[in-house]
């Protein structure tokens, strides 16, 4: 696990290198082998023949983090301390042997892995734009918590400090100079090692600010005026950011504040039971659910049809240059991909061209690729009028208006061009694919790609299968989006697929509460204190109420008989038919656009549905808002309009942005409780409707739990 070699200088090199992994991680299992590695570094310079040491990585990573596996499982904040501990000791011994350290860093250092980096007393980092470091624990709902936070206020300040952790940003090797972070850069690994023992012997004696007397932490402690003033505004920004949903930025801000207070140890301690709480905490639970099990079953490929080898797309075509088209196009880019990006004109085509320069200058200034970087992508994007270049392209993807006979006439003139291996995908939000597959030549290569806008920024691609699409092409497909860093999951061509459909329920249910005579600005307010991104009438504004009728009249159409109208579409007629008000494009719908200001609610939205009700239940009315998406989830699954849970979960989260720290859409189920859930489901249903009746599948789930819980 830890190679140690040692050279005529007396310098060590401790090269990390777990052989049962293809990447570095620690945890109190694998941190016990450093214990006599430690020991005997303190007996070599006790002998005087240590003069420093080096670690560094036998693989592409440094150390990428902790052991997620093992904590995720554990429920008892006192064990997660003691662990916590174990890892925060080593950190402290490794930079207290009495002899300066260098972390030599080869590849990424991530979470524990960044910690180990800061307990080093100087850090070297390959300069390579694909290397990333920091703390993204907070993604995941958590913290440092082997003195990385602590280590990062005294290095950089309390405000410096909370920004890096509570952003959960990862930097490039370059980014991460500038921050302050890490010392210096290296252009290859000998320049690295080299820099690494010339410091190391021009620095003897080396001590950390923390255990020299006098040093103080960069910008003062919270016991200032000026700081404590400072730490109240970032308290304020953060809940109202949060909402307060989210336990760990407030944590890390408390870690800071008190742990500029008191000695490193005791802040160390102070930093670890906040970690140890949050690891045993609900929220925690969810994120690691969503975020890093159910994210890396999509990932590996669980629901990609077996049985085809990998696709590697080299070249694709995008029909239309607008806002959509371009960010398909500047996602392909950034990983490499040629595109050819046609219009109805070349000039309607290279205004497209100029968003993608726009973005990728914008990828140049945040340090993730280099100015020659973008000029190489650019080159792979061809600007054309002409189907004619699509002869030699991997797969074509058409993003032009909602229309069917459009999508329709750009398909045929791509189709003549293609090649016979090559497979067209539409960016259709509302036709159903079978439905645009009818004008196909080849509808077996024929597939949805779903993106959300705004594309170059949304991480999730719905692959739709139509009734032809052959199981090749799905695969094709996936492979397509995972090449472009996207996470990819399948859905049955179905009225909205899987995140218009579930999400069109939470914009209906808000538009109810309106009809029922809420306070349209209360009900925008639950939304968002309940985690959604936005409220359900300004979601409404967003689709527009075109589509969202559109897709009652689809559900209306496959239920037939069995389907109930849902009480809004009388709201969302009257909008669009008697008030013309039918959402943001037209700068009129249940909020006002005026020209250079701020959107707002329409100030006579209360004139045509005026408010009745004064007195409310804020939780009930909340719960409505997230029942009615999840039990639409719910038979999504059954139907198989998504095939699995982790789809349906991480969908939920980046589709529509059900909220992230309920881990997703069925996994607030687990979390409510699958008997109190349907108990509630039963209450809602006898009060609003059959909107609210319970999915057999759910049915199903609870006789099986409760099965178990008898047989155990």
């Amino acid at each position: 696990m830890i190679k140690y070699t040692k050279d005529v200088n007396d310098i060590v090199t401790l090269t990390l290198d777990m052989g049962d992994r293809d990447t570095n991680i620690i945890n109190h299992k694998k941190a016990a082998a450093f214990l006599p590695v430690i020991n005997h570094l303190k007996e070599q310079k006790k002998k005087y023949q240590l003069k420093g040491v080096i670690i560094t990585s036998a693989k592409k990573n440094f150390l990428h983090g902790g052991d997620l596996d093992y904590i995720y499982g554990i429920d008892d904040p006192k064990v997660i301390h003691e662990l916590g501990q174990t890892l925060k000791s080593l950190y402290r011994d490794l930079e207290q042997p009495g002899v300066p350290i260098v972390a030599a860093i080869n590849g990424n250092a991530l979470g524990s892995g960044f910690e180990l980096a800061l307990a080093c007393h100087h850090r070297i980092v390959l300069d390579h734009q694909k290397i990333r470091l920091g703390h993204p624990e907070v993604k995941l709902g958590l913290m440092p918590n082997s003195g990385g936070a602590i280590r990062l206020m005294w290095l950089l300040g309390i405000e410096k400090a909370f920004h890096i952790l509570s952003s959960g940003q990862t930097y490039t090797p370059k980014g991460a100079l500038e921050m302050g972070m890490v010392d210096a850069l290296a252009n290859d690994q000998k320049e690295m090692m080299d820099q690494a023992k010339k410091w190391l012997i021009e620095n003897q004696g080396q001590s950390r600010p923390w255990d020299q007397p006098g040093e103080t932490i960069q910008g003062g402690t919270a016991r200032e005026a000026k700081v404590a003033r400072r730490v109240q505004q970032l308290t304020a920004e953060t809940i109202k950011k949060t909402q307060n949903n989210y336990p760990a930025p407030i944590a890390i801000l408390n870690t800071l504040v008190e742990g500029s207070q008191v000695d490193f140890d005791t802040a160390c301690r102070i930093e670890n039971r906040y970690f140890a709480q949050l690891v045993c905490g609900e929220v925690s639970k969810n994120m690691t659910k969503a975020f890093w099990y159910d994210y890396n079953k999509i990932k590996s490929g669980d629901s990609r049809p077996r049985g085809f080898g990998r696709f590697r797309p080299r070249r694709v075509g995008i029909v239309g240059a607008g806002r959509m088209g371009s960010a398909i196009a500047f996602s392909c880019l950034l990983r490499g991909i040629e595109v050819v990006l046609k219009d109805i004109s070349k000039s309607v085509a290279a205004r497209g061209k100029e968003f993608v320069e726009i973005r990728l200058e914008e990828v140049v200034q945040e340090g993730k690729i280099l100015p020659t970087e973008k000029i190489d992508l650019l080159n792979k994007l061809t600007t054309t009028d002409q189907s004619a270049e699509f002869e030699t392209c991997d797969l074509v993807i058409e993003a032009v208006f909602e229309n069917q006979n459009l999508k329709s006439k750009v398909l045929r003139e791509a189709e003549v061009q293609m090649d016979e291996y090559a497979f067209f995908a539409s960016n259709t939000l509302s036709i159903p694919i079978s439905k645009l597959a009818a004008s196909s030549s080849r509808p077996e290569n024929f597939v949805g790609l779903h993106f959300f806008a705004p594309a170059d920024k949304v991480p999730l691609v719905e692959i739709v299968k139509g009734k032809l699409t052959s199981d090749e092409t799905v695969a094709r497909a996936f492979d397509f989006v995972r090449a472009i860093r996207k996470t990819p999951i399948i859905v049955k061509d179905n009225w909205g697929f899987y995140a218009a459909r579930v999400q069109n329920t939470y914009i209906l249910e808000g538009i109810t509460m309106l009809q029922e005579g809420y306070p349209p600005a209360l009900i925008e307010n639950l939304g968002k204190q309940a985690g959604m991104p936005q409220g359900a009438l300004a979601l409404a504004d967003e689709v527009s109420l075109e589509i969202v009728t559109k897709y009652e009249e689809q559900a209306a159409e496959l239920y037939g008989s069995k389907y109930v109208q849902h009480p809004a579409v009388t709201v969302c007629q009257s909008m669009i038919k008697e008030l013309e008000r039918s959402g943001k494009r037209k700068k009129a719908g249940f909020y006002s656009y005026p020209d250079n200001e701020e959107s707002h609610l329409w100030s006579e939205l209360t004139t045509h549905f005026p408010t009745k009700k004064t007195k409310y239940d804020r939780q009930k009315l909340t719960e409505r808002l997230l029942f009615a998406q999840v039990i639409e989830a719910v038979w999504c699954l059954q139907e198989k309009v998504v095939a699995t849970i982790p789809e349906a979960n991480l969908g939920s989260i980046l589709g529509w942005g059900f909220p992230a720290f309920k881990g997703g859409a069925l996994q607030y189920i687990d979390q409510y409780g699958t008997r109190p859930f349907i108990e509630k489901c039963l209450v809602f249903e006898k009060r609003y409707g059959q909107r609210f009746s319970v999915p057999p599948l759910l049915k199903k789930r609870l006789e099986a739990e409760e099965e178990v819980v008898t047989e155990g």
